[in-house]
């Protein structure tokens, strides 16, 4: 999410142009297999592994990990519209299992977190959403690593490596804001964990209305937990949500824009991510590509396809 002319960034990336653009050059390329012409690259498992390591190494130690969250099911508590923050203004929130940071190993291998994503439900049970532009500018990012709940520097549910990264292939081809989201498949190094079981997930929903009473969420990459805002979305075109309210800077980028919270579980429904328009926004306005008929294709491919070079 960017504030002013600044985007998404980090340590090793290198911002080229201005907030029309928001374009990131310089990024390493991933080590693996895939078809960037098809939009997916699946991740060497070695490069997933040695990225897990360096950042838990440098980490601070976790408390005990608290009991697996059970699998989501429906409840018959009432979901009541969400009010709207007052003042418009995002502020910090307490961190959630389902919605954490995305991590990289900085210089000395300290982790540095760049951008927000959400654990979301699937089929493998193993799949978060984020922007498009956190995991492909020049190429598909490298050095990549999921930390859910993340707050304070620790990561209460372990870090998650994406060994299968899916993206629109009209990104790919022209950064078409209207396809600024991707899928990620991940795993836990040295386990065969599912992340769903761990963290519990986030709906989906396609085709909905654009105006829905909505929380924003995320991760400020000069901050250590997250931040959050709520106000009703609303169509900015065709192809792009906007949500009204001051304070999401950069590293918010791929944050989930979550309706239909649940009080008895506290889950909502993810009908956007923080990206699309501007690659995320302005001081005042956060964007989103709406969650239709081409993003719901994403996600069934991302959903269900295997981590072969055969996918």
């Amino acid at each position: 999410m960017a504030i002013g002319t600044a985007f998404c960034v980090v340590a090793v990336l290198a911002v080229v142009g201005l907030a029309s653009t928001g374009r990131i050059s310089g990024h390493p390329r991933a080590r693996g297999t895939g078809d960037p012409s098809r939009g997916y690259h699946l991740v060497d498992p070695a490069e997933g592994d040695r990225i897990a390591a360096s950042l838990l190494g440098a980490a601070p130690a976790a408390p005990p990990a608290e009991p697996a969250l059970p699998v989501p099911t429906a409840s018959s508590t009432e979901v009541e519209p969400l009010p709207v923050s007052d003042p418009l203004e995002a502020s910090t929130i307490e961190a959630t299992p389902a919605i954490g940071a995305l991590l990289h190993a900085g210089d000395g291998g300290d982790p540095e977190h760049f951008c927000t994503a959400t654990v979301v439900q699937s089929p493998n049970r193993n799949l978060v959403v984020t922007a498009a532009h956190c995991v492909y500018g020049d190429a598909f990012t490298t050095d990549l690593a999921f930390a859910p709940g993340y707050h304070d520097g620790v990561m209460p549910y372990g870090v998650w490596v994406p060994s299968r990264i899916d993206v629109d292939p009209r990104w790919v081809t022209d950064r078409d804001p209207a396809y600024d989201v991707a899928f990620l498949q991940v795993r836990r190094p040295g386990t065969d964990e599912r992340i769903e079981t761990v963290t519990g997930a986030e709906h989906l929903d396609f085709g909905s209305s654009p105006s829905r009473p909505a929380r924003l969420v995320g991760y400020p990459d000069d901050a250590n937990e997250p931040i959050g805002c709520q106000n009703t979305t609303a169509a900015y075109s065709e192809t792009q949500l906007r949500f009204d309210c001051a304070g999401f800077p950069a590293g918010t980028s791929g944050g989930p824009m979550l309706t239909d919270i649940d009080p008895a579980n506290g889950r909502g429904t993810v009908i956007g991510v923080i990206g699309g328009y501007q690659e995320g926004g302005d001081d005042l306005t956060s964007y989103s590509s709406y969650f239709g008929p081409d993003i719901a294709t994403l996600y069934e491919r991302a959903s269900t396809a295997e981590t072969s070079p055969s996918a």
